[in-house]
């Protein structure tokens, strides 16, 4: 029983494990690049591996990866690595658990005004100005952008999408 919720299983898995780290790859420590390991890879794969058994037939699983595992930003090569790992494993799950009908896809918000990272694209005006010229829509991604996308994903007319990855990021670098 999962306990609070009065329900054997449940439908949908989000994987949003998320940090930011921004340091050039010749200075990456092993520490700093265990770390984007243990938390944009390593949980993600152990968490849905230890909720398998709750997560009900016909069920969704959502991995959160990024942009910046289609293009290159310096000092992302430990982030963007990891959410590439991501985004296999998608791949790999939605094969394994299609026997089961559980779809799995990938989600990949661009850039998001948020806290992340120390909130840095929100409060450094000069940064959101560059990444919004960098994307056709002409503006930063909100919250509510990927918001609205998960929703759409996790929602009835979508389990035929399988293995897939989808950005939301405002066509950015296109």
């Amino acid at each position: 029983m999962l306990a609070g919720w009065g329900r054997q299983r449940f439908e949908h898995l989000v994987n949003n494990a998320g940090t930011g780290l921004h340091v050039p790859f010749a200075e990456t420590t092993e520490a700093q690049l265990d770390e984007m390991y243990r938390i944009h890879f390593k949980g993600p794969y152990l968490l849905t591996q230890a909720l398998l058994p709750l997560l009900a037939d016909g069920g969704r699983i959502l991995n959160i990866s990024s942009g910046l595992a289609r293009f290159s930003m310096p000092g992302t090569s430990a982030y963007g690595s990891m959410k590439g790992a991501v985004e296999v494993l998608t791949r790999y799950l939605a094969r394994e658990l299609g026997e089961r009908r559980i779809s799995v896809n990938t989600l990949a918000p661009g850039a998001i005004e948020t806290d992340f990272g120390g909130g840095r694209l929100r409060d450094d005006r000069q940064l959101n100005a560059w990444v919004a010229s960098q994307t056709p829509l002409g503006r930063v991604g909100q919250p509510d952008d990927i918001g609205g996308a998960v929703a759409a994903l996790l929602g009835p007319g979508t389990a035929w999408i399988n293995g897939q990855r989808i950005e939301a990021s405002g066509g950015m670098l296109l």
